[in-house]
Protein backbone atom coordinates (compact mmCIF):
# COMPACT_ATOMS: atom_id res chain seq x y z
CA UNK A 1 0.00 0.00 0.00
CA UNK A 2 1.54 3.42 -0.92
CA UNK A 3 -0.31 5.25 2.28
CA UNK A 4 1.07 5.27 5.92
CA UNK A 5 -1.73 7.39 6.90
CA UNK A 6 -5.58 6.88 7.01
CA UNK A 7 -8.07 9.34 7.83
CA UNK A 8 -11.79 8.28 8.68
CA UNK A 9 -15.00 9.66 8.66
CA UNK A 10 -16.56 8.17 11.41
CA UNK A 11 -20.78 8.44 11.03
CA UNK A 12 -21.52 6.81 8.18
CA UNK A 13 -18.11 5.16 7.60
CA UNK A 14 -17.00 3.49 10.09
CA UNK A 15 -20.07 3.40 12.38
CA UNK A 16 -24.29 3.06 11.52
CA UNK A 17 -26.39 5.48 13.55
CA UNK A 18 -29.73 6.52 13.84
CA UNK A 19 -30.99 9.38 16.11
CA UNK A 20 -34.66 11.15 16.27
CA UNK A 21 -33.91 14.31 18.09
CA UNK A 22 -37.59 15.62 17.29
CA UNK A 23 -39.16 12.64 19.30
CA UNK A 24 -41.56 14.17 21.71
CA UNK A 25 -40.35 11.27 24.18
CA UNK A 26 -37.03 12.47 23.84
CA UNK A 27 -38.08 16.11 25.30
CA UNK A 28 -40.64 14.67 27.84
CA UNK A 29 -37.12 12.29 28.90
CA UNK A 30 -35.29 15.50 29.34
CA UNK A 31 -38.11 17.73 30.63
CA UNK A 32 -37.86 15.05 33.90
CA UNK A 33 -33.89 15.24 33.95
CA UNK A 34 -33.69 18.97 34.16
CA UNK A 35 -36.50 18.80 36.46
CA UNK A 36 -34.20 16.81 38.71
CA UNK A 37 -31.87 19.67 38.34
CA UNK A 38 -34.99 22.04 40.01
CA UNK A 39 -34.93 23.16 35.89
CA UNK A 40 -38.79 23.59 34.97
CA UNK A 41 -39.84 22.81 31.55
CA UNK A 42 -42.59 21.20 29.87
CA UNK A 43 -41.61 19.41 26.78
CA UNK A 44 -42.36 21.16 24.36
CA UNK A 45 -40.91 24.50 25.40
CA UNK A 46 -37.99 22.68 25.72
CA UNK A 47 -37.51 21.92 22.33
CA UNK A 48 -38.40 25.03 21.28
CA UNK A 49 -35.73 26.40 23.14
CA UNK A 50 -32.86 24.19 22.05
CA UNK A 51 -33.63 24.66 18.23
CA UNK A 52 -33.79 28.41 18.82
CA UNK A 53 -30.54 28.04 21.37
CA UNK A 54 -28.93 26.19 18.46
CA UNK A 55 -29.83 28.64 15.58
CA UNK A 56 -28.23 31.23 17.95
CA UNK A 57 -24.87 29.25 18.51
CA UNK A 58 -24.84 28.92 14.75
CA UNK A 59 -24.42 32.48 13.97
CA UNK A 60 -21.37 32.90 16.65
CA UNK A 61 -19.44 29.38 14.90
CA UNK A 62 -19.61 27.36 12.14
CA UNK A 63 -19.49 24.30 14.29
CA UNK A 64 -21.50 24.59 17.58
CA UNK A 65 -20.67 23.18 20.87
CA UNK A 66 -23.74 21.20 22.36
CA UNK A 67 -22.67 21.87 25.88
CA UNK A 68 -23.16 25.27 25.57
CA UNK A 69 -27.17 24.65 24.45
CA UNK A 70 -27.37 22.41 27.53
CA UNK A 71 -25.70 25.52 30.06
CA UNK A 72 -28.00 27.70 28.33
CA UNK A 73 -31.05 25.81 28.89
CA UNK A 74 -30.05 25.99 32.76
CA UNK A 75 -28.94 30.03 32.16
CA UNK A 76 -32.52 30.67 30.91
CA UNK A 77 -34.53 29.60 33.68
CA UNK A 78 -32.08 31.25 36.56
CA UNK A 79 -30.36 28.42 37.83
CA UNK A 80 -26.55 27.89 38.44
CA UNK A 81 -25.26 24.27 37.59
CA UNK A 82 -21.74 22.72 37.28
CA UNK A 83 -19.72 21.56 34.45
CA UNK A 84 -20.64 17.79 35.27
CA UNK A 85 -23.97 18.04 35.13
CA UNK A 86 -24.05 19.56 31.50
CA UNK A 87 -22.44 16.35 30.64
CA UNK A 88 -24.16 14.35 31.78
CA UNK A 89 -27.67 15.63 30.35
CA UNK A 90 -25.84 15.89 26.89
CA UNK A 91 -24.90 12.12 27.59
CA UNK A 92 -28.10 11.27 28.69
CA UNK A 93 -29.85 13.46 25.49
CA UNK A 94 -27.35 11.40 23.25
CA UNK A 95 -28.65 8.23 24.75
CA UNK A 96 -32.50 8.89 24.75
CA UNK A 97 -32.42 9.80 21.46
CA UNK A 98 -30.46 7.46 19.46
CA UNK A 99 -31.79 4.12 18.37
CA UNK A 100 -29.58 2.39 17.39
CA UNK A 101 -25.67 2.46 17.05
CA UNK A 102 -23.33 0.33 15.65
CA UNK A 103 -20.30 -0.69 13.69
CA UNK A 104 -20.34 -1.49 9.69
CA UNK A 105 -19.45 -5.05 9.44
CA UNK A 106 -15.69 -5.54 9.28
CA UNK A 107 -15.06 -2.25 10.54
CA UNK A 108 -13.08 -3.12 13.93
CA UNK A 109 -11.22 -6.41 11.75
CA UNK A 110 -9.78 -3.64 8.87
CA UNK A 111 -8.67 -0.91 11.83
CA UNK A 112 -6.71 -3.94 13.27
CA UNK A 113 -5.25 -5.20 9.86
CA UNK A 114 -4.13 -1.44 9.25
CA UNK A 115 -2.45 -1.24 12.67
CA UNK A 116 -0.30 -4.35 12.30
CA UNK A 117 0.74 -3.25 8.89
CA UNK A 118 1.91 -0.54 10.96
CA UNK A 119 0.02 2.70 9.65
CA UNK A 120 -1.06 5.46 10.88
CA UNK A 121 -4.85 5.96 11.67
CA UNK A 122 -6.66 9.06 12.01
CA UNK A 123 -10.55 10.40 12.89
CA UNK A 124 -11.78 13.52 11.44
CA UNK A 125 -15.77 13.93 11.92
CA UNK A 126 -18.00 15.97 11.96
CA UNK A 127 -19.65 15.77 15.44
CA UNK A 128 -20.11 16.85 19.11
CA UNK A 129 -16.81 15.61 21.37
CA UNK A 130 -19.76 15.51 24.07
CA UNK A 131 -21.26 12.68 22.27
CA UNK A 132 -18.51 11.19 19.92
CA UNK A 133 -16.11 10.61 22.59
CA UNK A 134 -17.98 8.32 24.62
CA UNK A 135 -20.06 6.26 21.78
CA UNK A 136 -15.84 5.32 20.05
CA UNK A 137 -15.72 3.86 23.90
CA UNK A 138 -18.85 2.28 23.76
CA UNK A 139 -17.82 0.42 20.50
CA UNK A 140 -14.23 -0.06 21.36
CA UNK A 141 -12.79 1.32 18.47
CA UNK A 142 -10.99 4.74 20.22
CA UNK A 143 -7.54 3.01 20.58
CA UNK A 144 -6.99 2.49 16.71
CA UNK A 145 -6.50 6.32 16.49
CA UNK A 146 -3.24 8.01 16.71
CA UNK A 147 -5.21 11.46 16.24
CA UNK A 148 -8.99 12.03 16.75
CA UNK A 149 -10.54 15.39 15.12
CA UNK A 150 -14.04 16.61 15.98
CA UNK A 151 -15.53 19.38 14.61
CA UNK A 152 -17.01 20.86 18.17
CA UNK A 153 -13.32 21.39 19.16
CA UNK A 154 -12.40 23.87 16.21
CA UNK A 155 -15.81 25.79 15.44
CA UNK A 156 -15.73 24.47 11.54
CA UNK A 157 -16.74 21.69 9.78
CA UNK A 158 -15.83 19.30 6.70
CA UNK A 159 -15.64 20.40 4.00
CA UNK A 160 -14.02 23.58 5.64
CA UNK A 161 -10.26 23.72 4.73
CA UNK A 162 -9.94 25.21 7.84
CA UNK A 163 -10.73 21.94 9.65
CA UNK A 164 -8.55 19.32 7.41
CA UNK A 165 -5.75 22.27 7.51
CA UNK A 166 -5.49 21.98 11.40
CA UNK A 167 -5.57 18.08 11.21
CA UNK A 168 -2.88 17.65 8.54
CA UNK A 169 -0.76 20.69 10.73
CA UNK A 170 -1.63 18.89 14.24
CA UNK A 171 -0.47 15.77 13.18
CA UNK A 172 2.30 16.20 10.97
CA UNK A 173 1.12 13.86 8.11
CA UNK A 174 2.35 14.31 4.65
CA UNK A 175 -0.24 14.90 1.81
CA UNK A 176 1.15 12.33 -0.62
CA UNK A 177 1.34 9.80 2.35
CA UNK A 178 -2.40 9.70 3.05
CA UNK A 179 -5.56 9.16 2.27
CA UNK A 180 -9.03 10.37 3.36
CA UNK A 181 -11.93 7.82 3.86
CA UNK A 182 -15.38 8.82 4.11
CA UNK A 183 -19.43 8.37 2.86
CA UNK A 184 -19.78 12.21 1.96
CA UNK A 185 -19.09 13.16 -1.62
CA UNK A 186 -18.74 16.70 -0.43
CA UNK A 187 -18.00 16.87 2.79
CA UNK A 188 -15.33 14.14 3.26
CA UNK A 189 -13.84 13.76 -0.92
CA UNK A 190 -14.05 17.24 -2.18
CA UNK A 191 -13.33 18.63 0.82
CA UNK A 192 -10.14 16.16 1.04
CA UNK A 193 -9.27 17.15 -2.34
CA UNK A 194 -9.39 20.81 -1.83
CA UNK A 195 -6.30 20.49 0.40
CA UNK A 196 -4.39 18.01 -1.66
CA UNK A 197 -5.41 14.43 -0.35
CA UNK A 198 -6.34 11.58 -2.07
CA UNK A 199 -9.74 10.45 -1.27
CA UNK A 200 -12.01 7.05 -1.28
CA UNK A 201 -15.66 7.35 -1.63
CA UNK A 202 -17.46 4.54 -0.01
CA UNK A 203 -21.56 4.66 -0.30
CA UNK A 204 -23.62 3.77 2.81
CA UNK A 205 -26.70 3.85 3.73
CA UNK A 206 -26.06 7.05 5.30
CA UNK A 207 -24.32 8.97 2.41
CA UNK A 208 -26.15 11.90 1.44
CA UNK A 209 -27.23 12.09 -2.57
CA UNK A 210 -24.56 12.74 -4.23
CA UNK A 211 -24.24 15.94 -5.99
CA UNK A 212 -25.20 15.94 -9.60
Amino acid sequence: MKYENYIFDLYGTLVDIHTDEDSMYVWERMALIYGYFQVWYDPVEMRDAFRRIGKEEEQQREEIQIEKVFARLFEEKGVEFKEEQVSWVCRFFRAASTEYIRLYPKVEESLRELKEQGKHIYLLTNAQRAFTEYELRLLKIEDYFDGIYISSDYGVRKPNRLFFEKMIEESGIYLEKSVMIGNDMVCDIEGAKNVGLDAIYIQTNLSPECPK
